[in-house]
């Protein structure tokens, strides 16, 4: 069980981390469409790419507690 709370804490690391990349290139990319090309939605839109990211952080964090507590031995 050990290992499988390492690997869902990884996860939840390696996620957040995308989550900033895919988020920060899609501000960018709405920022200089709405000052250029004429796109209509704001940049701040590019925050709602982060609410799946978000779900999924969360519950990997969820998984890996419960998998460490699961391997912690009984006293």
């Amino acid at each position: 069980m050990k290992k499988l709370s390492t690997l869902f804490a990884a996860l939840a690391v390696l996620l957040s981390d995308m989550m900033c990349a895919v988020v920060a290139y899609n501000y960018c990319d709405l920022l200089w469409g709405a000052k250029y090309a004429g796109y209509s939605a704001p940049a701040s839109t590019a925050f709602l790419y982060a609410v799946p990211y978000a779900v999924g952080i969360a519950a990997c964090a969820v998984l890996a507690l419960v998998f460490k507590k699961r391997a912690l031995p009984k006293q």
